[in-house]
């Protein structure tokens, strides 16, 4: 079972006209969120990423911004033991994105 974020809550993005195609997001993503495509950057699975922060902190062209935290760390460990989605109890709805 591949852990999961909650989906539709990751604080990721992505200026594909800033990217310089460098390809650093997809050599330091853990969770491999990124590919090359065409010379540029392309996120493949924004609610893998876990927001760590590492894409960011190493893109040189400054085209990543994600605002690095845990997210629902326990919403995902809850449902892994469980082997069900994360569910966040935080009160929070998708519009709010305070996960």
């Amino acid at each position: 079972m591949k852990l999961r974020y909650l989906k539709n809550v990751v604080t990721l993005e992505l200026n594909v006209n800033k990217c310089i195609g460098c390809g650093m997001c997809v050599v330091v993503c853990p969770h491999r969120v990124f590919q090359i495509n065409n010379r540029k950057a392309e996120v493949i699975d924004r609610d893998a990423c876990m927001e760590c922060g590492a894409c960011s902190r190493n893109c040189p062209a400054d085209a990543i911004s994600v605002k690095t935290g845990v997210g629902c760390a326990a919403a995902v460990i809850q449902g892994f033991i469980r082997r069900t989605e994360p569910v966040c109890d935080c009160g929070c709805d998708k519009k709010s994105k305070c996960c």
